[in-house]
């Protein structure tokens, strides 16, 4: 029997691997866990989870074919789980940042339905940004 806790990591294939790291550990706070510039992986630890950036220039990049584009993403979106979440405080917090976020919106999630907040990071990435569910 399988029973899924939580997403243990997400890999993003990357174009510009100083860009992204920027944006994921500097404005979204996911601090650099491990990185092995021989194969070409960035892990950033998110929570319990770690997003890796894997380089499209670099060993395990090259091994994925062509690189994301306008035309052709290799994810939809990635969900971050926020707590504590405050829409207005983190839409501002990210504005400051150059990053424009998108509107707060009761979403549905795997914790029930409630705020949440769509960004792009440097590659068009869509990342939610979620908070907890609403009260019942």
């Amino acid at each position: 029997m399988i029973h899924v806790r939580d997403i243990d990591h997400v890999v993003l294939r990357v174009k510009d691997p100083q860009a992204m790291q920027h944006f994921y550990e500097k404005v979204l706070n996911c601090p650099l866990e491990k990185a092995n510039e021989e194969i070409g992986l960035i892990q950033l630890r998110a929570g319990r989870s770690l997003i890796d950036l894997v380089p499209v220039e670099g060993k395990l990049g090259r091994m994925g074919g062509a690189a994301p584009g306008e035309e052709g993403h290799n994810v939809d979106h990635v969900c971050l789980r926020l707590e504590p979440f405050d829409g207005e405080a983190i839409r501002q917090y990210l504005q400051e940042r150059g990053v424009d976020p998108g509107e707060i919106v009761q979403r549905y999630g795997a914790e029930g339905t409630g705020p949440s907040i769509y960004v792009n990071d440097p590659e068009g990435n869509t990342i939610e940004l979620k908070g907890p569910p609403e009260s019942s």
